[in-house]
């Protein structure tokens, strides 16, 4: 197995987060990698599909605000520079796919809740991001 140097830990920002952290921080201290945190917010016009007529730009940035602050928490927590942290908005796979490619990534971990059946036709933020990497990734078992 090849030794990885930069590993991009995408977390959801739930109480899953810390196992998912804890798996990326045993294989960085195994390996001497650099450790990147992502967190991506789904805008909401996604989830309605720009279909109800309203602004939602104030609660988007109240969602921002509060995921920021999470985020710089649960970094400190885990002793993550704030230059090693991101929140984006967008699509989660696209963009952690693209913070990978933009930090040289070889690693991504994410955490999966393992969905079977309808769920994951439907598909999930693991599945894209598995299979549209240009590295390894590591889907953890959370939420089971």
């Amino acid at each position: 197995m090849s030794q990885y140097k930069k590993i991009l830990v995408a977390i959801d920002l739930s109480d899953e987060s810390t196992a998912v952290m804890q798996r990326a921080r045993a294989l960085a201290d195994a390996n001497g990698a650099e450790l990147h945190l992502i967190h991506v917010i789904e805008p909401l016009s996604f989830a309605y599909g720009g279909d109800i007529p309203m602004d939602f730009s104030g609660i988007q940035e109240e969602i921002q605000q509060q995921a920021t602050q999470q985020l710089r928490r649960f970094a400190e927590q885990n002793n993550i520079d704030a230059d090693h942290q991101s929140i984006v908005l967008g699509k989660p796979e696209v963009e952690i796919h693209s913070a990978a490619k933009e930090h040289g990534t070889d690693l991504i971990v994410i955490g999966s809740h393992g969905r079977h059946g309808l769920a994951l036709l439907m598909g999930s933020t693991a599945n894209g991001v598995l299979h549209g990497a240009s590295c390894d990734v590591l889907a953890v078992r959370v939420g089971q």
